[in-house]
């Protein structure tokens, strides 16, 4: 999100979340497989204190994993569900920012126990992601239907419904980064090519190359939400949200002018990021030129002007979008910390020439199949060649 969630922040719903050691492990691993229904399986399933994995193979088997204690490592948990377990409460995101409706969250996409992160305590701290979450009894339950398979060392896997994808960047998360390839990760984090669509019964090809460690600018895609991972290493070169007030106190000062109506434009400060300000800049996304609102070349009517998707430039007659600009807000975005000169097409988040150019590049999940490249800051779909336009401003005359 551009900063913060458009609902507000509350409790264990958040726009970023940070992971710290715990005081206490609370890490788990496989241990004891039990493959028929036994008094000791039953008994790991129905013992609230005991973590379980159940694979349903049919009717009359099922196979339950019992986890045991891991000290060594620390467990975080994703997902739809508010019950205690889930670490970071996630909703469905909606193009342009806007969380769905409480009516809308009971077609959810997202699972809710959709995934868990398991970090080390010690250096250097790695942290692995496996698909499904523990529920309130410590369960991970695979029904029938889900995809699931035995492993040569007699351990299960499975997928779940949806699938929880993960795209590594190559080169890290920098300028020179570049889109890696999107995988999907099973239940004991082995590494898989998609499936034919997101709940399709056959499972891709097992990428024994590839392994389930989050990388700097890791995306994590949860069929309705995308998460990104950043790590304490990548943040620090990350600009911070005081570099970001700096960059826009330095743009207003050099008090760029419409123009049209030469009246001094001005981004408004980062906490009022969602208001239409009176000095907001505005631009036309065909060729870049930044004005103030104006009806030049338009209706004068703004019921009539929301409905008007292009506008001519008066400054270079090109026909294109007319849009207000909004800072990207979200420093994690960012790949440099260079000034603001770029914008997303057709959402007008502006950011660096080349946090833009990387983002346009990313083509994320959409739906069950689909793949598109999207702003962070809001998720809307890019459109135009480049997914991004270079802004023209104009200085002042005197």
């Amino acid at each position: 999100c551009n900063g913060s969630l458009p609902s507000g922040e509350k409790g264990r719903r958040k726009s970023r979340f940070a992971l710290c050691r715990r005081n206490k492990a609370n890490g788990v691993k496989p241990s004891t497989v039990h493959t028929s229904c036994t008094p000791q399986a039953a008994k790991a399933v129905s013992n609230k204190e005991q973590h379980s994995i159940s694979y349903t193979l049919s009717r009359v088997q099922t196979v339950v994993v019992e986890y045991t204690h891991d000290s060594n490592t620390d467990m975080f948990q994703i997902g739809r569900s508010t019950e205690n377990p889930i670490d970071f409460v996630v909703t469905d995101t909606v193009p342009s920012g806007q969380s769905l409706t409480d009516g809308q969250t009971i077609q959810s996409t997202i699972s809710r126990f959709a995934c868990r992160i398991i970090c080390q305590r010690n250096p250097p701290y790695s942290a692995r992601i496996y698909a499904a979450g523990f529920d309130s009894s410590k369960n991970i339950f695979l029904g029938e239907k889900a995809a699931k398979w035995r492993m040569r060392d007699g351990q299960m896997d499975g997928l779940t419904t949806n699938g929880v994808l993960v795209m590594h960047p190559r080169q890290g998360f920098t300028q020179d980064s570049r889109p890696g390839v999107w995988r999907e990760i099973s239940v004991c984090g082995n590494v898989f090519t998609l499936r034919e669509t997101r709940s399709a019964q056959q499972t891709g090809k097992m990428m024994d190359s590839e392994c389930n460690e989050l990388v700097d600018g890791s995306l994590i895609d949860l069929c309705g939400a995308t998460l990104l991972w950043r790590t304490a290493e990548g943040l620090a070169r990350t600009p911070t949200v005081k570099h970001l007030e700096v960059l826009r106190q330095e743009f207003n000062a050099g008090r760029p002018q419409c123009p049209v109506g030469f009246n001094t434009l001005a981004f408004p400060s980062l906490r009022r990021k969602d208001v239409l300000d009176e000095k907001q800049p505005w631009a036309y996304l065909r060729c870049g030129h930044v004005h103030g609102y104006h009806c030049w070349g338009g209706r004068r009517d703004p019921e009539v002007e929301a409905e008007c998707q292009e506008r001519e430039c008066p400054m270079c007659r090109a026909q294109g979008p007319y849009v207000p600009l909004w800072l990207g807000c979200e420093p994690a975005f960012y790949v440099d910390a260079e000034p603001p000169t770029h914008a997303f097409m057709p959402c007008g988040h502006v950011c660096s020439e080349k946090t833009t150019a990387y983002w346009s590049q990313i083509s994320l999940p959409h739906g069950t199949h689909a793949f598109h490249a999207a702003c962070p800051f809001c998720i809307h779909p890019l459109s135009g060649e480049t997914g991004s336009v270079r802004l023209i401003f104009q200085s002042p005359l005197d």
